[in-house]
This record gives structure tokens, C-alpha cells and sequence, in this order.
């Protein structure tokens, strides 16, 4: 009884090894990478180039993010710092508020992202630099995060979705008396969720 028992789980944990088991070498001798991005079907060798994930304009890469529970665990594009996404400040010009071209490109990926997240949400942060009153700067801050909030509004994003909020001058990332120091100041920072 005991015999047929081992040689019972000795087929199955053959039979599982068999079963997971991939080819290790290819012809050329490197040894091969399994892709397990969704959709994959190849393998590529080590050292090469596997198939690239389709990108959409503003650098927002189109790969569907697995169920939980699947085992797969892939880095979210908010957090990739190949990825538009993880550019999460805006800077102004002294005493502005108007979102400079430069910045265009990053909100209409977060646009996108949220259009097609609409359970995700977004806040954002506007900062001023140390200089100016405790109100004006609280004011100054909220006019910052507020045009955030309607650029993102006219690029199809639900109201729900984005809150705006002002810190004025109180998280500073520099506290140097310096215009260097003040331009890192001078901004709107946006949070998704999870991050607030």
C-alpha cells in the first residue's frame, strides 16, 4: 500500500515538473525569457528584445493591468518611471497660474488615464514659494490647482474624479531663499489614488 502511494506521488510530481518545464535552450545556446505580459505568446533569448507593448500618444503604454488574485504582478504605469504617468508636477511662473505648453503633453495622459479608469481618482496640490502672505499664497495655490482640475475637466475627465485643494506655501520641497529654490515651489503636484 504504502508503494503504490509513493510511486503514486512520484508520477504526480513527475508528471508536474514535465508540465512546467519549458524549453531552457535555444539553438543558439542563450537561454530563454519567458514573457508573461498578457497577450504574449513567444519567448525571446536572454539579451534580446522581446515584443515591445503598444504605445499610445503621450507615452501611455495600452497593457491591461491582470485581475488580482492571478498571480501576475506587473508595475503600474503611475509608477514606472519610463512612463509619462510618474510625472506628477506642474510648475508656474512667479504669481501665475496659467499651465505652461510644456506640461500639455503629461495632462493629457492623465486625462487618459482617468477616461479610461473612471473609478480612479486624482487630487491635486497647488504649491506657492515661501515669499507672499499666509492667505494669498492659500489663494494663489487653489487658482493653481483649480486650472489643473479644468484642463483635466475639458479633456473629458468626470468632475467626481479630480479634487483641488491648495497647500499655499506649506510643502515646500526647497527652502533656500533662491529663485532655483523658489521655481521648485511654485507648483501643482498630482496624487492618484492610494497615494492621498
Amino acid at each position: 500500500m504504502k508503494k503504490t502511494i509513493r510511486m503514486a506521488l512520484a508520477g504526480t510530481v513527475f508528471a508536474m515538473l514535465v508540465g512546467c518545464g519549458s524549453q531552457a535552450v535555444k539553438e543558439d545556446g542563450k537561454a530563454a525569457v519567458e514573457d508573461r505580459t498578457p497577450g504574449a505568446t513567444t519567448s525571446a533569448p536572454a539579451g534580446t528584445a522581446g515584443p515591445a507593448a503598444p504605445s499610445q500618444p503621450g507615452g501611455v503604454t495600452s497593457k491591461p493591468i491582470p485581475p488580482s488574485g492571478t498571480g501576475v504582478t506587473t508595475l503600474s504605469p503611475l509608477k514606472d518611471p519610463n512612463n509619462i504617468l510618474s510625472k506628477r508636477s506642474i510648475f508656474y511662473d512667479y504669481d501665475s497660474d496659467a499651465i505652461k505648453e510644456e506640461f500639455q503633453p503629461m495632462l493629457r495622459a492623465h486625462a487618459k488615464y482617468l477616461t479610461d479608469n473612471r473609478g480612479a481618482k486624482v487630487l491635486v496640490q497647488g504649491n506657492t514659494d515661501q515669499r507672499g502672505g499666509r492667505e494669498y499664497n492659500l489663494a494663489l495655490g487653489q487658482r493653481r490647482a483649480e486650472a489643473v482640475k479644468r484642463a483635466l475637466v475639458l479633456m473629458n475627465v468626470q468632475e467626481s474624479q479630480v479634487e483641488a485643494v491648495s497647500l499655499g506655501k506649506e510643502k515646500p520641497r526647497c527652502e533656500d531663499q533662491s529663485e532655483s529654490c523658489y521655481a521648485q515651489n511654485r507648483r501643482s503636484d498630482l496624487l492618484h489614488t492610494g497615494e492621498f
